[in-house]
């Protein structure tokens, strides 16, 4: 008579799906890798600095999740965390530069007609 374990099964079908849940975590974490450069790139081609501002906050959001996640390695997430924070800096730049005025007609601009 064969003896069999019955929590062998429901070990495999555990096993199996932590396995699924690790690929796919590992997917999801390559597509936002690849959004990530495509947001970066898109930030190299976008002039206006508005626009700027809010692709390097994504970027460096982005490169924040990327950092927690544990499918990759700890050097990488070590890069991860070095890039997030270099982002997160050139935002506050860009969020710095955004309050000053930026020329064209207003107030602080000097006087161009001198009357008499």
């Amino acid at each position: 008579m064969k003896l069999t374990n019955a929590a062998t099964p429901a070990l495999l079908d555990a096993e199996a799906d932590a396995n699924a849940n690790a690929v796919k975590l590992s997917r999801a974490c390559a597509a936002l890798w690849t959004a990530t450069l495509a947001l970066m790139t898109a930030f190299m081609q976008t002039p206006a600095p508005a626009h700027r501002l809010l692709i390097a906050r994504k970027i460096a959001k982005n490169l924040k999740v990327l950092h927690q996640q544990e499918c990759f390695t700890t050097e990488c997430r070590m890069i991860f965390s070095n890039l997030a924070q270099r982002w997160t800096a050139n935002a506050d730049l860009l969020a710095r530069q955004d309050d000053r005025p930026n020329g064209g007609f207003g107030l602080l601009q000097p006087v161009l007609i001198q009357t008499r």
